[in-house]
């Protein structure tokens, strides 16, 4: 017997015990083909549109692109800035830590942090600044969703110098 055949009639012998399984699992092949429309993976969407970016006292600062893809799984984000600087990242929910990472890719630096909504309803990330130049900080960000439809944007590095955390980027996102 060939081994194509053999994997055919193995997979007809089994085939009656998966339809069973599918008609009483339904829940579970649901979740699997729809995986990230629960609450946890939404926490973010606050932040997905197509936005122009100001400074706190109005300036322009650049323009952010941000998309939910692969079903709703990843959101990314394409930054533009107002002097021509340019960034991406990835965004998920990680259903086994429970938190949520960014990963920020520019031509200055590379960004890695977790963490998760707060009890405001802001979404706060910690992790670390890595410069192509090899210095590395601890870096935080956070964003908060306003009544007006905005969204602001603070990140913070911390210097060891000062032992202080200073303010490296706040921006104001409207539509």
């Amino acid at each position: 017997m060939r081994i194509s055949h053999l994997i055919l009639a193995i997979s007809l012998a089994l085939a009656p015990a998966a339809f069973a399984q599918e008609d009483t699992d339904t829940d579970a092949a649901t979740s699997q083909s729809d995986p990230c429309t629960s609450a946890p993976y939404r926490a973010f969407d606050f932040w997905l549109g197509e936005w122009d970016v100001t400074g706190p006292r109005g300036q322009a600062a650049g323009q952010n692109s941000i998309t939910s893809e692969e079903d709703g799984c990843l959101i990314v984000e394409r930054w533009t800035g107002a002097q021509g600087s340019t960034g991406q990242s990835y965004n998920y929910y990680n259903p086994v830590s429970g938190m949520w990472r960014q990963v920020w890719v520019s031509g200055g630096a590379l960004i890695d942090y977790e963490g998760g909504l707060n009890q405001r309803g802001q979404m706060v990330l910690e992790g670390t600044i890595d410069y192509h130049n090899g210095d590395s900080f601890p870096f935080r960000g956070e964003w908060t969703p306003n009544e007006d439809g905005s969204v602001t944007q603070r990140f913070e590095q911390y210097n060891p110098d000062t032992d202080a955390w200073d303010e490296w980027f706040t921006g104001i996102y409207r539509k």
